[in-house]
């Protein structure tokens, strides 16, 4: 009888133990179970509050949002502030600062890649371009507009009309006084004033007439091309060169002030000796009959598709270049429709 007893006691207590087994395994169980249902209850909450910030914030750049600095040839310092003015009104997420440079400044800031867009016309040499693939970079010209390279003199200067030699001679040191140009000139020596010794206008000239060596004597510079209009106005001997863009834009009162300021002078055609003599307007410009033309290039080495690309795109599109056309200059990506007005 007792042993029957202690057997069922025993029985009771492996079922109770067993069943006490059963629940905290089924339990821990429940419990690993529990923590990797919250792990990945926690990860999708997660990724969700990161789609959901990727949909509330603006990317920090686009083509027509950010803030970026661009290096200008100062040359062209009227037609890209319109440019760079009307641009940012149109998008007002846009900031774009313009430095302006003489262009030996403007390229060697874009190979030192202190910045991404230039504007300049001096396209990069082979060798520059190697360099910068070499670095895995990627250069992007892109013509942008077609100026040109006046000749000023003062006002009581009556020698407004040049032919191509002799100006030719006059880079070269041929030529030093009015008098050989016209004999009865009663002006002194010419003084060639230019704007910078690292200067785009003065580089074209010195190749458009392989000169190696240093410039002549009677040849000096100052600093911008509104203090070369602003020295030639005020000295009877003086011969500018400036960019067209400073006196082409008629409608723009700088513009105007600087005309009225000086002569502009005619040129005749280089080995063409047709009789004409051609200023650096729109149309002389357009059908090349002005010898002294150049393409104004925006370089861009951007890695993606930024407010400088959108800028670029911008500028050389139907906006963009229908201010060029305003400003007096070229467009080089939209045809111009010249009229000529009988006399």
């Amino acid at each position: 009888m007792n042993r029957t007893i202690l057997s069922l006691k025993f029985v009771n207590l492996a079922d109770n133990i067993l069943f006490s087994f059963n629940s905290i395994s089924i339990t821990w169980f429940k419990m690993r179970n529990i923590k990797k249902l919250m792990r990945i209850s926690l990860l999708i909450f997660a990724l969700g509050l990161v789609s959901c910030a990727g949909k509330n914030s603006a990317p920090s750049e686009t083509p027509t949002r950010g803030d970026i600095i661009i290096t200008v040839d100062e040359s062209f310092q009227p037609l890209l502030d319109t440019e760079v003015y009307t641009f940012t009104q149109l998008y007002t997420n846009a900031r774009i600062k313009a430095n302006y440079k003489p262009e030996f400044d403007v390229v060697n800031d874009f190979m030192n890649d202190s910045i991404k867009v230039i504007v300049t016309s001096k396209k990069l040499t082979e060798d520059q371009i190697q360099y910068l693939r070499d670095t895995l970079i990627i250069a992007r010209t892109t013509t942008f507009a077609h100026d040109a390279l006046a000749l000023v003199t003062n006002k009581e200067n009556k020698d407004s009309l040049l032919k191509y030699e002799q100006v030719k001679d006059i880079f070269l040191g041929k030529t030093t006084r009015w008098k050989d140009l016209d004999a009865g000139s009663k002006l002194g020596d010419i003084s060639v004033i230019f704007d910078n010794t690292k200067s785009g206008n003065i580089r074209y000239f010195k190749e458009q007439f392989d000169i190696n060596n240093n410039l002549p004597g009677n040849f000096y510079a100052v600093k911008t091309n509104a203090e070369v209009i602003d020295f030639v106005a005020r000295n009877r001997d003086a011969l500018g060169i400036v960019s067209a863009n400073w006196i082409s834009d008629k409608d723009d009162s700088t513009s105007t002030d600087f005309i009225n300021k000086v002569n502009i002078v005619a040129v005749s055609r280089a080995l063409i000796n047709d009789g004409y003599y051609y200023r650096p307007d729109q149309g002389s410009i357009y059908i090349k009959s002005y010898p002294f033309i150049r393409e104004i290039y925006f370089i861009s080495r951007e890695t993606f598709t930024g407010l400088g690309s959108g800028f670029i795109q911008w500028a050389t599109g139907e906006q963009g270049q229908r201010i060029v056309l305003k400003s007096g200059l070229v467009p080089a990506t939209m045809p111009i429709r010249l009229v000529q007005i009988g006399q």
